[in-house]
């Protein structure tokens, strides 16, 4: 079946799917759950095949591709906690009473079809299709190459346990092919949504080749700001989060900013920790000063996904937003202080999705914000930012309802229009 036949058969089961009851679809997504639980050595066992093949693939590549116990743990989880949330289709977002009689009704409804581009990460195949099943969305994914084995075991345990629970045949679809995506570009008739997740270039390809609407990022340089009044304690905890807990995700620490008072008190205690973990750091003269590290090779704006950091000393607070809206992705960034007024000033003035105050920026996740899961982080700046979970991936319809009601006696002055809000 060729993209253009498979999009279509998307399409006409999704309009089946959003007609389901929210407590239908909650029971597909808890059958997919305990069916990777029964399945899991099927999974497990195509994992280390896509593993075994792709030995010669970059460390920050081959951490998202591997797909373990823990992993898996964690699917089952994020599906069983979506199934737990409300329901969104259909949710009255509000209503106005235009004129007596004349009610008006703004209604949460899905996006459609959503075409999703994904890296190497077969955890991702199960939290998007489970976020669009929830949302009512039909959806066609194409992962990564490097883990074809490992997204067609998770594809059929999890499509087949969902269509016998009562999902229409046709909802979500695996692609496998670079001819694939090159199609899929041209199908804004039967697309709603491109969601690309891998390299700024990639993202970029996808978002000049397609009139498909695009949501979604490419890079996450993420910064950590370490300012005058922060607590020792605090910024070696937090810095070692950020970098450490998860060295190949887009919400990692990539460049740690240091107010030039606590460069002398705070800084060394970070840095030791950090090296202790085995990061390498770079800086800026001041750094490289009391460091002894190098500057570093690429630059402010670049994501490591390993173990490197870059480290820079400024004059104050302004200057490290300063230096986060120029070379920061918009993606996640955070602060370390006792002063709350510096902390507040920070959260109003960095242009990011997600900005933090004395915690992790490995905070920034769907599941972690209390969403189930999350299709990808959005930088973009339309009607979903940040973690995109449900609401990212609902829309609103307007339902007006009235009793033979006509412009004209408005028009002329007959009548006249309340616009009462109710809700």
């Amino acid at each position: 079946m060729s993209v253009k036949e498979t999009a279509k058969a998307v399409r006409s089961a999704y309009l089946k799917l959003s007609a389901l009851s929210g407590e239908q679809r909650a029971a597909a997504l808890l059958r997919m759950a305990d069916a990777l639980e029964r399945e899991r050595e099927s999974v497990l066992a195509a994992n280390r095949e896509d593993m075994e093949t792709a030995s010669e693939i970059a460390p920050a590549v081959r951490a998202r591709l591997r797909f373990d116990e823990k992993k898996l743990a964690g699917c089952v989880e994020g599906l069983r906690a979506l199934a737990a949330l409300p329901d969104k289709v259909g949710a009255k977002l509000a209503e106005t009473e235009l004129a007596p009689g004349l009610v008006l009704e703004k209604v949460a409804c899905p996006i459609g079809v959503i075409g999703i581009i994904f890296e190497a990460r077969p955890d991702a195949l199960v939290q998007i299709a489970s976020l669009c099943l929830k949302s009512g969305n039909g959806a066609l994914l194409k992962g990564g190459s490097e883990a074809q084995r490992t997204n067609r075991a998770l594809y059929e345990v999890i499509y087949r346990a969902s269509v016998e629970a009562g999902c229409p045949e046709g909802w979500l679809a695996l692609l496998e092919t670079r001819a694939d995506v090159s199609e899929m570009l041209s199908e804004d008739e039967t697309i709603d949504l491109l969601i690309p997740r891998g390299s700024n270039e990639f993202v970029r390809y996808i978002m000049d080749n397609s009139h498909i609407p695009v949501m979604g990022h490419a890079d996450g340089i993420c910064h950590l700001y370490l300012d005058a009044a922060a607590d020792k304690a605090r910024a070696v905890a937090v810095a070692v989060d950020s970098k450490c807990q998860y060295m190949a995700a887009c919400n990692a620490c990539e460049t740690l900013l240091v107010h030039e008072a606590a460069a002398e008190t705070v800084l060394p205690a970070v840095a030791a920790a950090l090296r202790e973990k085995g990061i390498t750091l770079y800086g800026c003269e001041r750094a490289q000063e009391i460091l002894g590290c190098a500057p570093p090779p690429f630059g402010w704006a670049h994501e490591y996904l390993g173990p490197e950091l870059s480290v820079r000393v400024v004059s104050d607070l302004e200057r490290a937003v300063e230096h986060i809206n120029t070379y920061g992705s918009g993606h996640t960034d955070a602060i370390v202080t006792e002063d709350r007024a510096a902390a507040e000033r920070f959260l109003d003035a960095v242009d990011s999705a997600d900005v933090f105050w004395n915690c992790s920026t490995r905070f920034a996740d769907g599941f972690r914000f209390g969403f189930g899961a999350e299709v990808g982080i959005s930088t973009s700046k339309i009607h979903a930012r940040g973690p995109v979970g449900l609401e990212g991936l609902m829309i609103y319809k307007y339902k007006l309802r009235g009793s033979g009601d006509t412009v004209a006696p408005f028009a002329e002055g007959e009548r006249n229009f309340t616009h009462k809000k109710r809700m």
